[in-house]
């Protein structure tokens, strides 16, 4: 009898001890299991936060960085344009002929002249950029008026109540040659193709004439030749 109960006691222990490898053994491929399924899953995390990443660091760089849109893109046009006014030299427009409003008056001096007088018209600001006008009596080459080379201010400055001289003598001869003349021809340039043609006080006898440079002083437009 007792040899059957200890058989039978043997028999459960050795059942137990099954029973508790199994368990061991199941428990072990579950962790085993969820380890791989962890580990699989980790790195499909981490692609796709590497892709969101990724994604709103490219669509927040341009904002970010300012390099495209159109505050930048403003602030170069503002840069170009101050670099074009600097280009300028800080003169803006030149005085073209059409610019200005002439006056001309007889004066006495040095055997007697004609004293010119520009204002710039209402409303326009411009600079005399080249020193000495184009002045000419008729259309000959014979009535162009030689520079001498007085006074000169580069460049000068018309606007509001400025005013610039220029004093031209219609004869420097001598002789009795000489032709009469009503107008005188005038432009701040040689090429401008609105030059003034402004009616003389009184009719000039022309002969090798000459022209003093601008100036803002009227007492060194009286024209000599030196």
């Amino acid at each position: 009898m007792r040899s059957r109960l200890a058989a039978r006691s043997a028999r459960l222990v050795l059942a137990a001890a099954a029973v508790t490898a199994l368990a061991a053994t199941t428990t072990a491929c579950d962790n085993d299991d969820a380890a791989d399924a962890g580990s699989s899953a980790a790195p499909s995390a981490v692609a796709s936060a590497g892709s969101g990443g990724s994604g709103s660091s490219s669509s927040d760089s341009p904002s970010a960085s300012g390099s495209s849109t159109g505050g930048s893109n403003s602030s170069g046009s503002t840069d170009k344009t101050d670099s074009d006014d600097g280009k300028k030299g800080g003169y803006g427009q030149s005085c073209g002929t059409n610019d200005l409003d002439f006056t001309v008056t007889s004066e006495s001096q040095a055997g007697g002249y004609y004293l010119v007088s520009a204002k710039a018209k209402s409303g326009i600001t411009c600079y005399l950029d080249v020193n000495t006008p184009s002045v000419s009596f008729g259309s000959g080459a014979e009535g162009v008026a030689s520079p001498v080379g007085q006074g000169g201010e580069d460049p000068i400055k018309l606007t509001g109540s400025a005013i610039a001289y220029t004093g031209i003598s219609p004869k420097t001869t001598s002789s009795n040659d000489g032709k009469e003349f009503e107008n005188v021809i005038i432009a701040t340039t040689g090429d401008d193709p609105n030059p003034a043609e402004l009616k003389l006080p009184d009719t000039a006898n022309v002969d090798k004439p000459i022209v003093t440079n601008w100036s803002t002083n009227r007492a060194e437009t009286v024209p000599v030749i030196v």
